[in-house]
Order: C-alpha cells, then sequence, then structure tokens
C-alpha cells in the first residue's frame, strides 16, 4: 500500500463521521432543472453508461447528468462532495462508506424487491448499516478456470470434476509438453483472485470465516475456533500442487504477458475472470474457450464458482437531490437496461428471473450461478494493509505455505489491537 493510498485512506475515516451532516454541493442545472454527479467505477464501461445517461435524460427532461469518472471515491467524501449517485465495485472500500450509515436506505425502492435474496446477501458479508439497505447489487461477475477447449480435445481430456481428476488432467499436459496453467505472479492481484481465491472457495465458506475471524479480533491463533493457519491447511495444500504446473517463467510475468500467451496457445488454462476474454480475443477472436469452476475436492458437488459483485448503485445521504437520484436508481435498474449491461459486459444479472449470460466462453459457470453456488473470494476480505499478494509470491518460491499462513494470523492479530486502541 503507498503512503498516498494510506494518507487518503485515513483521512476518508476521518471525514466520514461527519460525511452525512453537511450539504452535498451537487450543482444545479440551469433553467430550474437539476443536475446530478454519476459516479462510475470500471473506466472500460465509462461510454456505456454514458449512452445509457443520455437516455434517461431524453425521459426525464428537467435533469441533466454529470458522469463523473474520477479514479479515487474517497476525496470525494472527504470534501463532502460525493457524487449523486454512484456505481462502484463492492468491496472493503466501500464497506468503509456503509457502516458509517453515508449511504442511504434504498429498501423502499420498487427496484429493490427485484434483486436476488442471495446475491444481496453477499454485500451484507462485508458491512451493513442497522435498517438499511445501502447498495443494490448492479452486476455479478463469476470466475472460474479458463480453459483451451481445442487443446482439451487434442490430447481428449476431460473437464476435471474433482481434485484428483484436474491433477491428473495437468499431468497429462506436462507429459504432451504442454504448460498446464498460465500464471502471472508480477501483477500479484492475479495471484490471490486465481490461485488464492479458487483454492479457497469450495473449501471454506469465506464470509462465514471471516465474520468469526472479525469477531475473535486478537484472539486469532493455531488453537482459536477459526484461522488461517488452520482453516487454510488443506486449500494451500492444492495451491502449492496447482502452482507446481505453472509456466517456468511465473515469476515475471504480468497479467497483459497472460492474456496474450494464453490467447496465442501457450498454455492449457488460465486462472482468470471473465475480464480477461476480451483482451485473449484481441490475440485470436476466434479461440475456442471455456471457464469451469476449479474443484478441489473428490466432490464433485462441493464445486463453487467464484464472484464478486462487479457493480453496485448507492446514493450518499449528502445528496441534497435525493428524489432524481432515486429516479435515476430506477431506471438503471429496470430489467431491459441492467439485464442488457451485463449480457454485453460478460456479467451476470443480479435480478430474480433474469435470462441467462449467453456468452459460450462463461456457459460453464451459469449452473453455479442459478445454484448460488458460489462465493466471495476470500482475498477481497483481507484488507490492502496485509500484502497477501507478496505474500503468496513468496509461497510460490519457497514452498512455505504454512508459514504464510502463520502470518497472516499474525497480521490479522495486529491490525485487530490496533483498532481495538482507536
Amino acid at each position: 500500500m503507498s503512503r498516498r493510498s494510506f494518507l487518503a485512506g485515513s483521512a476518508a475515516l476521518v471525514a466520514l463521521g461527519v460525511a452525512g451532516c453537511a450539504p452535498s454541493s451537487s450543482p444545479s442545472g440551469g433553467g430550474g432543472g437539476v443536475t446530478l454527479r454519476f459516479y462510475e467505477q470500471k473506466q472500460e464501461v465509462i461510454a456505456y453508461f454514458d449512452e445509457l445517461l443520455r437516455r434517461f435524460e431524453k425521459e426525464r427532461p428537467g435533469i441533466t447528468v454529470v458522469h463523473d469518472s474520477t479514479v479515487a471515491i474517497a476525496p470525494q467524501f472527504v470534501r463532502n462532495e460525493p457524487a449523486d449517485v454512484g456505481c462502484f465495485n463492492d468491496n472493503l472500500e466501500l464497506a468503509r462508506y456503509i457502516k458509517r450509515g453515508v449511504l442511504g436506505d434504498l429498501s423502499d425502492l420498487p427496484s429493490a424487491q427485484t434483486v436476488r435474496t442471495d446475491i444481496g446477501e453477499l454485500t451484507d458479508q462485508y458491512a451493513t448499516y442497522p435498517g438499511r439497505t445501502s447498495v443494490l447489487p448492479y452486476s455479478l461477475a463469476a470466475a472460474g478456470v479458463i480453459y483451451n477447449k481445442r487443446i482439451f480435445a487434442e490430447h481428449e481430456l476431460p473437464v476435471p470434476e474433482t481434485w484428483s481428476q484436474f491433477v491428473d488432467v495437468c499431468d497429462e499436459l506436462v507429459s504432451a509438453g504442454i504448460t498446464p496453467i498460465y500464471a502471472t505472479d508480477r501483477d500479484t492481484w492475479t495471484l490471490w483472485q486465481g490461485l488464492f481465491d479458487y483454492s479457497v472457495g469450495s473449501l471454506v465458506a469465506p464470509g462465514e470465516f471471516f465474520a468469526r475471524l472479525k469477531e475473535l479480533g486478537t484472539d486469532v491463533g493455531p488453537d482459536s475456533e477459526v484461522s488461517f493457519e488452520k482453516d487454510f491447511a488443506v486449500p494451500m495444500e492444492r495451491a502449492k500442487t496447482i502452482s507446481s504446473y505453472f509456466n517456468k517463467d511465473h515469476a515475471v510475468r504480468a497479467y497483459a504477458d497472460g492474456n496474450l500467451a494464453f490467447g496465442k496457445g501457450e498454455a492449457a488454462m488460465y486462472l482468470q475472470g471473465p475480464w480477461a476474454l476480451s483482451q485473449i480475443a484481441l490475440v485470436d477472436p476466434d479461440l475456442e474457450i471455456g471457464t469451469f469452476a476449479l474443484p478441489v475436492s473428490e466432490n464433485p458437488e462441493d464445486r463453487q464458482a467464484r464472484v464478486n459483485i462487479d457493480l453496485g448503485l448507492w446514493i450518499p445521504t449528502a445528496s441534497t437531490h435525493q428524489d432524481e437520484a432515486r429516479e435515476l436508481v430506477e431506471f438503471l435498474m429496470r430489467p431491459d437496461i441492467l439485464n442488457a449491461y451485463n449480457a454485453d459486459n460478460l456479467a451476470y444479472s443480479t435480478l430474480k428471473d433474469a435470462p441467462p449470460q449467453q456468452d459460450e466462453r462463461l456457459a460453464g459457470l451459469q449452473d453455479y450461478v442459478d445454484r448460488a453456488a458460489f462465493y466471495q473470494g476470500a482475498g477481497t476480505f483481507v484488507p490492502t494493509s496485509i500484502p497477501l499478494g507478496n505474500y503468496l509470491q513468496s509461497a510460490i518460491r519457497s514452498g512455505n505455505f504454512q508459514g504464510m499462513l502463520r502470518q497472516l494470523d499474525a497480521d490479522w492479530r495486529r491490525l485487530a489491537g490496533r483498532e481495538a486502541t482507536v
């Protein structure tokens, strides 16, 4: 974590306690109209949302929407000038604002009743505020093992359903002179998103584990009810085995290298999410690929997909245009708009009775989403002040994953002790 990020986060925490008390400085449009600021985090879909905002303006004369695409969210709250509507990845950063009650209650909106309960509950795993629905899940991203269908077909390899089958597939690929898994250790987020999260999720329920870990605080250790060292021991044995099938130069390869190499057919599998698919397609638009949930036990029914709420909608309590902001949220939550966005952007709808994702590259995960056989990645619950990605780099090189887990327990105790003194 950089010094700048640390200072910005610290300032945000101080300011959040009073952020909901002062009026918003959102500008008013000319001629008595209202101008809303819409904050959207994902740079790659800014143009997409711009079209939606212009459509909203046509349907609702008198409201103008300015697309605020600044990268950081914290400065908006530090200055007490948050956008009127936010569209943000649901994670620990957003959780800070939820916990402090600076995001309004959306539970009375008609669209709130259309969200799948099992998806809506995912945001509660990070944080809640009493009596409020602070975020409406907008887009669910599901991730798994991306695989090259041509390579699998040429070597008559099945999509593995158990851990032993997965290892057998990797061994067959090695025997055939093919790199089983392309890894990009240089970008550490790819390690915790892929290797760490995939190995943990089907063996440990991350939401429940981290909820209990928070309760234990400074009491976390080898003899506590839950701990990294105890609960993640088997998953990290799996991770250690998986890392033995990586490309030999994995330590110096970055995310862009991985997309290029996989697109060129240099490996059979890739531990990445749907965000990589468009980059792979730039290399070879005709490459036949699919996705499956990594099996880490001998029971096929244990398999689950790694998911995250890629975007969620919220309205700060500081906005002085609450009614207009709620109109915009209702517009964006309309099934014809929300479902179309997710279909176009390789994600899954968060609404009840939504159509399936039609992209064949993601077809292998649809059943898991339908059955709610999914989990939020364990790495997403780890604060950025704990360098999980760097620990994984070291563990892969040394083979000492148990030492990494002991370090995670120690870091958790340290942070819990610090929070207790604040």
